[in-house]
């Protein structure tokens, strides 16, 4: 397989979070598809698979460690890869979570930009015993709860608990056991933790924690960025149609840029980013 390495959501190779990329993994099995993702070592690899349709495309994620249903750093490296071999325009992406469309764009000055809409979101209540287990492994207590954004597990193409501090220090202040929250995020299924402080109205600062994918945090979550904007819209927290702006990475010094875009009604969230070819 011919293994392309890029960073999604930034132009710059010292920021974003790195991806693999198999443009074609025809052939592949799951065992070789794992074992390429570790051989990479970033947090996710994608691996397409065409069809006989053209630029409509089967696509498997896979970090160090096991599959995940959907990746949306990984989508958007994939389809900045695929620009720059085929130019760019729309592809269709079968995932393990459901059918998500791609479209690039390039700027005048050849940048390109990918937006993915996501599968419809969805959210659950997040409280109880679970809620405890939560703060406790990262540290938090309730008074480190913002009373405007409840706690809720979201859904846009794979499960992330949310979080929400009205302190940017507590955001700051990232140290958890990494085989304590694994544990806890296989039991229900979570993919990663998204831990948010709003900045400004449409402006937050995120971290994510992905100790099932083997490391201590992404640098960007595409995934989760999605569920975060059905989150936001479900529960009346932005005025729709809206776009948000995700400030992640910064405190582990990749930073990385997100748009996400909130239209009204029930349908997919969208999700924008630049990415880049690594050496």
């Amino acid at each position: 397989m011919d293994i392309l390495r890029y960073t999604a959501f930034s132009s710059d190779p010292a920021g974003g979070n790195p991806a693999g990329v198999v443009l074609d993994a025809r052939g592949a099995d799951d065992a070789a598809m794992l074992a390429v993702a570790a051989e990479v070592g970033y947090s996710e690899t994608a691996f397409l698979l065409p069809t006989d349709r053209d630029r409509v495309m089967d696509v498997r994620y896979f970090s160090p460690l096991a599959e995940v249903p959907f990746c949306g750093h990984a989508t958007i490296a994939t389809a900045v890869a695929y620009a720059e071999q085929h130019g760019p325009g729309d592809l269709t992406l079968n995932t393990r979570a459901g059918t998500v469309p791609v479209r690039t764009v390039a700027a005048p000055d050849g940048t390109l930009t990918a937006t993915l809409v996501s599968v419809p979101p969805k959210s659950e209540d997040l409280r109880g015993p679970v809620l405890a287990e939560l703060l406790a492994i990262l540290g938090w207590t309730a008074s480190d709860l913002h009373d405007a954004f409840p706690p809720r597990i979201a859904f846009g193409g794979a499960w992330h608990p949310i979080l929400a501090t009205p302190s940017r220090a507590r955001l700051t202040e990232l140290d958890y056991d990494m085989d304590a929250l694994r544990a806890l995020m296989l039991r229900h299924d979570w993919t990663t933790i998204d831990l948010v402080w709003r900045e400004s109205p449409e402006v937050f600062q995120v971290r994510n924690p992905f100790p099932v994918g083997g490391v201590f945090e992404d640098p960007a979550t595409g995934a989760a960025a999605a569920a975060f904007g059905g989150y936001l819209r479900e529960l009346g927290l932005v005025s729709v149609p809206a776009t948000v702006i995700l400030h992640q990475g910064v405190d582990m010094g990749r930073p990385s840029l997100l748009t996400v875009g909130i239209p009204a009604g029930e349908g997919g969230i969208s999700v924008s980013g630049t990415a880049v070819a690594l050496a």
